[in-house]
């Protein structure tokens, strides 16, 4: 066991990686051509987190098709842009543009219906949509909507060098714009020189992993695992994560929640708890009664 010091000076276990995962080419939407890190199939090994994607192309052909309207219901959907852009309009009246560094935090809850076009570019248009469980007691709650802009995302400077953006959850000391979500998400984009450590303490029984963006890095507590881009990382128990970058430096984020420990059903876009609030959500849209509440809470930073 691999063990490092807390700020009272008393020893935290280090959390060791427990699974490398790569990601898998699949198409998306109406044709969108995306890296899917997890999904379906590793949906109880990341809970709180349901799925995971990844779209980087210099080829409008492979992402320009979109994501035309569809519905989501139970979950929340967190779609950060690297680079390039992405059209926003939903069912409720929200609408807008994200581009390099910002963020859309939509909490779906009982139901909205939405559209996601990228719209075409030179060079590489980089993004990643990450799907957030609710608990039963919010999957039917009225939905929220949070328009995160790049220069509004608080960044910490790291001793050795490196810089967090610090999307959700709080990086020493520094808070993130989003907050109150009920699963007490950290979402940091971490990105270190040639050689740098890092490391965060997480809670107890919290999920934690992290996808690496670029170059490569050590992680985990002794023995660590060599992670490179396009990777993901899943760690075990314990009480702080560590990293340390490669010759290259290292590009990941960062991401842990605490787990819901709820049965999940899962039909494409809605999640909720069991098969009969599944069909439940189809019959509401065939009959048009998907759309419960009309004016959602609209957060704008």
């Amino acid at each position: 066991m691999s063990v490092a010091p807390s700020v009272e000076g008393m020893p935290r276990e280090a959390r060791t990686v427990t699974e490398v995962i790569e990601g898998i080419p699949t198409i998306e939407g109406a044709g969108v051509r995306l890296n899917r890190v997890f999904g379906h199939a590793q949906d109880h090994r990341f809970d709180p987190f349901l799925l995971l994607d990844h779209f980087r192309s210099s080829q409008p052909s492979d992402y320009v098709a979109g994501f035309p309207w569809h519905p989501h219901r139970g979950i929340e959907t967190v779609t950060y842009m690297l680079d390039g852009r992405v059209e926003h309009t939903d069912s409720l009246g929200n609408q807008g543009n994200i581009q390099g560094g910002d963020l859309q935090w939509m909490s779906a809850s009982s139901g909205i219906l939405h559209q996601e076009m990228p719209q075409p570019k030179e060079g590489i248009l980089e993004g990643l949509q990450l799907w957030v469980n609710l608990p039963a007691r919010l999957k039917m709650a009225v939905p929220a909507y949070r328009d995160l802009r790049a220069l509004h995302v608080p960044h910490v400077r790291t001793a050795e060098g490196g810089r967090v953006r610090v999307v959700a959850g709080t990086f020493q000391g520094q808070a993130g714009l989003v907050q109150g979500i009920p699963v007490d998400p950290t979402y940091l984009d971490v990105q270190l020189p040639a050689e740098a450590p890092w490391e965060i303490g997480i809670p107890r029984g919290y999920t934690s992993f992290v996808y690496v963006l670029g170059g490569a890095g050590l992680f985990g507590g002794e023995p660590s695992r060599g992670i490179h881009r396009g990777q993901a990382a899943l760690f075990g128990p314990g009480e702080v994560v560590r990293a340390l970058a490669g010759g290259e430096g290292a590009r990941f984020l960062f991401i842990s929640g605490r787990p819901l420990r709820e049965p999940v059903a899962w039909y494409g876009p809605i999640v909720m708890n069991t098969q009969e609030q599944l069909l439940e959500a189809l019959r509401d849209l065939r009959h048009g009664r998907f759309i419960r509440h009309q004016e959602p809470l609209v957060e704008q930073r």
